[in-house]
């Protein structure tokens, strides 16, 4: 998988949006206003930071080489993925969305 090949799966989804808030050279896709993934623009070979359940997110950790800790992020929640390398598209792609939601609306109790 490349840089465009993720971007692709990520924006394919429902109700993702993406932007550039940290600079041009970082995207950031988000659902319901919270972020899921970040990809690095310019580095090479190119990386993205995903959102990940803490347990697989050390399971993936063992597992890969090119899975390391959250550059920059919660280390506990988030994984740095080299893109292009071993790990399967499937493993790389469909770890942070499921993780973020909208929040549901909370409607005032009555009385």
């Amino acid at each position: 998988m490349d840089l465009e090949d993720f971007r692709a799966y990520c924006l394919a989804k429902p109700n993702v949006t993406e932007g550039t808030p940290f600079g041009e050279d970082t995207l950031v896709f988000k659902v319901g206003g919270k972020m899921f993934a970040l990809a690095s623009l310019d580095q090479v070979p190119p990386r993205v930071n995903l959102k990940c359940d803490p347990e697989r997110a050390l399971d993936l950790r063992d597992r890969y080489e090119e899975v390391q800790p959250g550059y920059h992020m919660n280390k506990k929640h988030w994984n740095t993925i080299e893109l292009g390398g071993t790990i399967p598209q499937a493993e790389t792609a469909r770890d942070g969305r499921p993780l973020v939601r909208p929040r549901r609306r909370r409607l005032p109790k009555r009385r």
